[in-house]
């Protein structure tokens, strides 16, 4: 009988071997996203001083929005973490996928922050 791994541990793998090349530092900070089966969540990180410098979710009281697990939120939700990120001078990013697929809902919110002034 085979085994089969859990999917979000097979991620925490791949997560695992992004992260050892990916550094976010005070002049390129790393862009996170987190992908649950209802929300979304994306935060800019300085890993030099382990500090989140902007974030953004879809269960954010400013956005209201009535699904926050669909391709529309997490447009929102770019739009939003590239308007925060704007507010605090961050103009360029390190894109960290954190082991999801670049396809839906993490393609929406990347290229809505693209689209909206982030560089990545």
């Amino acid at each position: 009988m085979i085994n089969k791994t859990a999917r979000n541990a097979a991620r925490k793998k791949r997560q695992q071997r992004t992260k050892d090349n990916l550094r976010g530092n005070s002049s390129t900070p790393r862009l996170n996203i987190f992908r649950s089966n209802s929300n979304i969540f994306a935060q800019i990180i300085d890993d030099e001083k382990a500090v989140t410098l902007v974030s953004a979710s879809s269960i954010d009281q400013e956005l209201k929005l009535p699904n926050g697990g669909n391709i529309e939120a997490a447009t929102k939700v770019g739009e939003l973490l590239a308007k925060r990120a704007k507010a605090a001078k961050i103009k360029e990013v390190v894109f960290d996928r954190a082991g999801y697929l670049y396809h839906g809902r993490v393609q929406a919110l990347a290229e809505a922050a693209r689209k909206n002034g982030l560089k990545f």
